[in-house]
């Protein structure tokens, strides 16, 4: 697969929100097919875009964008959260998130250790991260052992009722 990273152009943010939330947003109907909340904001997406370490970029195959990624970079400490990380919808389980990574790791050789975060119930998104990238599981946020993130998100988040954030895994990848 010839697949580009390219910086995020300001043009294609609207585009790249929009697959994203709907990335998100199957990946949720799939677990929870009653789900009627909007799962990923557009004001979560934006969090992560002015964060202070942002970096976004676009994947191109053929010129047609396939996904992409939302980064935290703090160089001085080596250290990156992979915010978000998607796959157009109608286009998984080609390669496509595995290129995405392996090319966030080429381009970003000085940053030794990465986290992100994904949900209990998204077997795929763990399959993904711990077998295919090389991450572990490294917490288990739930209820009562909550997630010290999520006091700064905004509070449009889905219903507690809803039980998509029953639990959420926090993935570790170190680089030797």
């Amino acid at each position: 697969m010839d697949l580009q990273l390219i910086p995020l152009p300001q043009a294609d943010i609207p585009q790249f929100k929009r697959d994203m939330q709907l990335s998100f947003q199957m990946g949720a109907l799939a677990a929870f097919p009653d789900l009627r909340e909007e799962i990923l904001p557009e004001s979560h997406i934006d969090l992560a875009l002015a964060a202070p370490g942002a970096r976004a970029y676009a994947a191109l195959v053929g010129g047609e964008m396939v996904g992409g990624a939302i980064l935290d970079l703090n160089p001085d400490t080596a250290r990156g959260e992979l915010a978000f990380l998607y796959v157009r919808y109608g286009v998984q389980s080609k390669g496509v998130g595995q290129a995405i990574w392996s090319g966030i790791e080429a381009l970003h050789p000085e940053i030794r250790r990465w986290e992100t975060c994904t949900p209990y119930f998204e077997t795929r998104n763990i399959h993904f991260y711990v077998n295919r990238c090389g991450f572990r599981i490294i917490r288990f946020y739930h209820k009562g052992f909550p997630d010290p993130h999520m006091a700064q998100m905004p509070d449009d988040l889905p219903e507690e009722d809803s039980g998509y954030f029953d639990g959420m895994f926090l993935f570790e990848k170190v680089l030797e």
